[in-house]
């Protein structure tokens, strides 16, 4: 069976939305917090003693990475887009790519199996 990586970058205040929405779909997945830059509002800050503001260069944002049988990419795909959405600019992107191979450590099995 084909598997997939899908890779999301969403706005780091979606964590626990994306977390529970795809919680019981996959077998894990990783999230990893930093900061990004894209077609997002970036937000104002106050600057010196509040007199005046700049804008944040970056933005936070969360990496959520899994890997699923190609039977899953839509369901998984979905779930996190819905649980990601706010109507406005910098909600995410979605990637999805093809997976050649996968190994569990700890079970020593591979392909779907590992999953």
């Amino acid at each position: 069976m084909q598997m997939k990586r899908i890779e999301a970058t969403i706005q780091a205040t979606k964590i626990g939305a994306v977390s529970e929405a795809i919680t019981g779909i996959v077998g894990g997945f990783s999230i990893m917090e930093g900061k990004g830059r894209g077609s997002g509002v970036r937000h104002e800050m106050r600057s010196g003693r509040g007199t005046g503001t700049i804008t944040a260069e970056y933005n936070n944002v969360a990496y959520v990475s899994t890997v699923v049988n190609d039977s899953d990419v839509e369901k998984v795909s979905t779930a996190i887009a819905d649980a990601a959405f706010t109507g406005k600019g910098g909600d995410g992107i979605i990637v999805v790519s093809n997976v050649d191979s996968v190994m569990n450590i700890a079970t020593k099995k591979s392909g779907s199996e590992a999953l």
